[in-house]
């Protein structure tokens, strides 16, 4: 195997947390997929302190991953924000299988192609086949340093 042993002087996972990895920016983004558009229901659905999510909501359009709209402010998703859909759903069911109460999960999502319960993975675009860290080898790309 190469020396990936200074690749975290380019770590893309470590930037990613350094944007997202935050409890609200999280959460914020949960809300945004679920259609929550305006900062009053964001205020209210999180029970969030006002000046977080003032500063939170800045934070993820100025790094383009949420837009504001206005004449009425609402934020929407960008690309950028809607390829992050798998990356929180796939924690959100981690929690479930791990940290759920014994009731069980607290939201389902029906996929609506099959009209089953949803179950994540994370799958090769090329082959179809399930990625996992036994099924991968890391090998420096372009922006290796």
């Amino acid at each position: 195997m190469n020396d990936l042993g200074h690749r975290f002087t380019a770590d893309s996972v470590g930037r990613a947390l350094d944007l997202v990895g935050e409890r609200w920016s999280l959460l914020i983004l949960r809300e945004t997929f679920f259609g929550v558009r305006r900062y009053g229901e964001f205020a209210r659905n999180l029970a969030i302190p006002r000046p977080t999510l003032s500063a939170r909501l800045k934070t993820l359009v100025d790094a383009g991953v949420l837009d504001r709209v206005d004449p009425v402010p609402e934020y929407v998703l960008t690309r950028a924000g809607r390829d992050l859909f798998g990356a929180v759903v796939t924690l959100m069911q981690w929690g479930d299988r791990y940290l759920a109460g014994p009731e069980g999960p607290p939201i389902l999502l029906r996929h609506k192609d099959c009209g089953e319960i949803a179950e994540t993975f994370v799958a090769c675009g090329h082959c179809g086949g399930a990625i996992a860290a036994d099924k991968v080898t890391p090998e420096p790309g372009p922006g290796f340093r």
